[in-house]
């Protein structure tokens, strides 16, 4: 056994001696430019204490001036600097910081200078006999209370707090962090939009390393997950851009945000970046972090991976994710809300892919044996029966164009890697939810392999990655006409429910409806300005057999077989055929403009599920919509018809 006092000390810190001088920020501040100090990459310090650097070369560094810590989430800390000589710093911590990576300043008056940056840890001073072997170990406490039975991760080894809330851990540190599941009965501080229940340890394990964490006191079980799936936030187009898009939707979701009462979290879904443009825009991940600390306050963002969120030009799934576990989060890990067990995975995997931008899609999809085996680590502490939310970025499964699920997970080639069927069958025992993303579509499949499985492809913030609404400013969908939008999930205990919400809509809005007769006579060709024949593909399904005069067509986005739908012309009640169809506003407001414009374009209108068909017996009579959802919700249109299809009218 080896004894350690836990105190501060930077003897053991990996150092980097950065000059405060920046070609990038110029001042006449000539003084503090020169001075040079030796910046430690972790600093482990008690709260509210004073920390010591060393300082090489003339000082000159006044008392008078301050030192500034500048979070990820661009919120600044001043330190009053205690003493000043030719050879040390001394500065007292700001009481208001927490553990995390700050930039580091010196400031005099209104000028400041970039010295570097670090990773601040407070800790508390504690005996402790450490196992032999022990690398990475902490304390977990709750105010001055230690917290006993927390989970703790390396990514691959898992184990739990004591009596004294300390956990021991012997990591080989691959990953580079640690983390904890947050227990139930608490929440955690954050850095702007992100929990911190994660922290860097560094790779070398050879040296030892001490990460604490802060639980908040936190008993309620009834809260709203916010899901939002692809952003693919990229800086692009010259007019109505992705970012001013954004905008838009950011102010649409505040105010339900602020309309929701009681404690609220966002979820991603993955992509909320597009790895093309980090490199072509300059918009990586701590641009999107500072976007979304701008647009959304007081907070938690939890995070999955999508495939877009790795380096392109970085070789093999490890080192493509390395910006992502730097910048945002782990790749994979667990947290609990209230009664619910939330566990994200990635299922991209890139195996040996190489770099460049023609392989960003040479991914299989599965899920990596180190994650299949933390996983069953993971679930040994969690009871059968237990209500879980598992988030990953490609869907489990995929509907196909007869009605039926087809496996989405097939990639795996490699010993302890699971396809669909071991994933699923990792969570016998639970109450399992899927949420996806991927897709930029939605569905619904409750009829997985089990009453207690189920998954939510939760639909997409872009749409159609930015392009209709883009096109036609206030239409943005995705290529299965689903509106913009986000999956509300609302818990209590074990209970949940769910609704879809679309950009800029009444909670209400749940379905378009289409008189096929008027859009049998506006999609034609001449649509085309170019005559683009690709578009006839739309032209002639409209046409086909697939419907027949006087048809009512309904695009119900978020539809499951749990769903009512009541259709009836004049009282009479019609009968709804399901039929795997094209939507026709996404037809006119992006594909045709798009296929006007481009050859052979992306991302126009795609066939999907959620489609059906009416027929009624008349081109004039009034149909009445009803639709009720699996939780009692009621969404209700009159048709008056015939009802103009155009752009406009929708």
């Amino acid at each position: 056994m080896k004894k350690f006092l836990w105190v501060f000390s930077l003897a053991a810190a990996l150092c980097c001696v950065l000059s405060c001088k920046q070609k990038e920020d110029p001042d006449t501040s000539a003084d503090i430019l020169i001075t040079r100090i030796v910046l430690p990459s972790k600093i482990e310090a008690e709260p509210s204490s004073d920390v010591t650097l060393d300082l090489i070369g003339d000082t000159h560094i006044l008392k008078t001036d301050e030192i500034v810590f500048q979070s990820v989430s661009n919120n600044s800390f001043a330190c009053s600097i205690a003493s000043v000589t030719t050879k040390k710093l001394v500065f007292t911590l700001n009481e208001g910081l927490v553990n995390g990576q700050y930039t580091f300043f010196v400031k005099r008056g209104s000028t400041r200078k970039k010295v570097g940056t670090t990773e601040l840890s407070l800790i508390v001073p504690v005996t402790v006999e450490l196992p032999e072997g022990t690398n990475i170990y902490g304390r977990i406490a709750c105010g001055d209370n230690p917290v006993p039975g927390v989970i703790v991760s390396d990514g691959y080894e898992v184990t739990t707090t004591n009596d004294q809330g300390i956990y021991f851990m012997n990591s080989l540190k691959e990953n580079g962090y640690v983390f904890m599941t947050i227990p139930s009965g608490y929440s955690v501080p954050g850095d702007g939009i992100l929990p911190e229940f994660h922290a860097s340890v560094g790779t070398d394990p050879s040296k030892v390393s001490r990460v604490d964490f802060t639980l908040i006191e936190d008993p309620g079980e009834e809260f709203t997950m916010f899901v939002l799936g692809d952003m693919h936030l990229a800086n692009r187009n010259s007019t109505t851009s992705d970012m001013t898009q954004f905008d838009g939707f950011a102010s649409d979701l505040n105010k339900t945000l602020s309309a929701t009462s009681g404690k609220k979290y966002i979820l991603t879904l993955g992509d909320m970046t597009w790895d093309l443009y980090w490199y072509d825009n300059k918009m990586e991940f701590l641009q999107y972090l500072a976007l979304m600390n701008e647009k959304f306050k007081d907070i938690q963002v939890f995070h999955t991976m999508g495939n877009h969120d790795n380096d392109m030009n970085e070789t093999g799934d490890f080192a493509k994710e390395f910006k992502y576990r730097r910048d945002v989060a782990p790749t994979y890990y667990s947290y609990n809300i209230g009664k619910i067990h939330f566990i994200v995975l990635d299922d991209i995997d890139y195996n040996n892919t190489g770099t460049g931008a023609d392989l960003r899609s040479e991914y299989k999809r599965d899920v990596t044996a180190r994650q299949m085996d933390w996983l069953a680590k993971d679930l040994s502490y969690v009871p059968k029966g237990t209500q879980i939310v598992v988030s990953t970025h490609a869907p489990i499964y995929m509907p196909t164009s007869s009605g039926g699920w087809s496996a989405n997970l097939t990639g795996a080639n490699s010993t302890g890697e699971a396809n669909t069927a071991a994933l699923v069958a990792a969570f016998s025992g639970y109450d399992v939810t899927f949420l996806t993303g991927h897709t930029h579509k939605t569905f619904v499949n409750d009829k997985m392999s089990s009453s207690h499985f189920r998954e939510l492809n939760a639909g997409s913030v872009c749409g159609d990655w930015w392009w209709s609404g883009h096109l036609s400013p206030g239409h943005l969908m995705a290529q299965d006409g689903a509106p913009s939008g986000y999956t509300m999930m609302h818990f209590k205990g074990n209970a949940c429910d769910w609704r879809y919400r679309s950009l800029g809509k009444p909670a209400d809005y749940q379905f378009r409806a289409y008189d096929m007769n008027k859009v049998r006579e506006t999609v034609t060709m001449s649509l085309v300005s170019n005559g683009n024949t690709k578009f006839k593909t739309y032209v002639d399904e409209y046409n086909s057999s697939k419907f027949s005069a006087n048809d009512i067509l309904l695009n119900i986005w978020n539809h499951d077989p749990s769903w009512t739908v009541s259709v009836t012309e004049n009282g009479t009640p019609l009968t709804a055929k399901s039929v795997y169809t094209y939507d026709p506003l996404h037809v006119v407001a992006m594909s045709a403009k798009r296929l006007s414009q481009t050859a052979n374009p992306s991302f126009i209108t795609d066939q999907w599920i959620h489609f059906f068909r009416y027929t009624a017996s008349s081109a004039n009579s009034t149909i009445v919509i009803k639709v009720t959802d699996r939780f009692g919700n009621v969404s209700t249109e009159t048709m008056t018809r015939p009802k103009t299809f155009s752009i406009n009218n929708y």
